[in-house]
């Protein structure tokens, strides 16, 4: 087993995912890290546009170097779920979400924003209002306990400050319930 760099494995994805013409963002753990404050991580989400038309061009286009049931790829695809791509080289696993599974995923796949790594290469991910989004809806999800989840909130809000567009984010707390969580979160992080 080689060493684990998610980066480089959200990038083979990602370039994967662009040749088969898949719109795609980045979302979890590596979106918070560039809207926030970088940290570790050894996940990957990614919302995808994919219908059942794709499915045996990305199972083909994933192999050898990922696992991939193109099964549960279907079974995501009918019910707006999610299924996981399993690097074979590092084990890390790629949970690709289809879109639809919550209502803010078309506009998550609007809005993503291009983070240029250099030497051509290139990430989309979710603008840090969708991943702050994202990330209290998760927090709510697992009963409000997470303290990973919390301190990804707090870092976005501050390290984005005024950048953050409240508007946006109060308007589709409502839509995903979380509206408590993201005032909550506005006060805490405001020094």
């Amino acid at each position: 087993m080689t060493a684990v760099d998610p980066i480089a494995v959200a990038l083979r994805v990602a370039q994967t995912l662009d040749r088969l013409g898949i719109v795609h963002t980045i979302g979890g753990s590596i979106a918070a890290s560039f809207a926030g404050e970088p940290r570790s991580t050894l996940d990957i989400d990614i919302v995808a546009a994919l219908d059942d038309g794709i499915v045996s061009d990305l199972v083909s286009a994933f192999a050898p170097d990922f696992y991939v049931d193109e099964d549960s790829v279907r079974h995501a695809i009918r019910t707006a779920g999610s299924t996981n791509l399993i690097h074979q080289a590092t084990q890390l696993k790629v949970d690709l979400f289809v879109a639809g599974g919550t209502p803010l995923d078309a506009q998550q796949l609007d809005r993503r924003r291009r983070v240029d790594l250099g030497e051509g290469r290139v990430l989309y991910v979710h603008p840090p209002e969708d991943i702050l989004l994202q990330k209290l809806n998760w927090y709510r999800k697992g009963g409000e306990v997470s303290d990973r989840q919390w301190r990804d909130v707090l870092a976005i809000v501050r390290t984005q400050g005024e950048g953050l567009d409240r508007s946006y984010l109060r308007e589709n707390a409502q839509v995903l319930g979380v509206e408590r969580l993201l005032e909550r979160a506005l006060r805490e992080a405001t020094p």
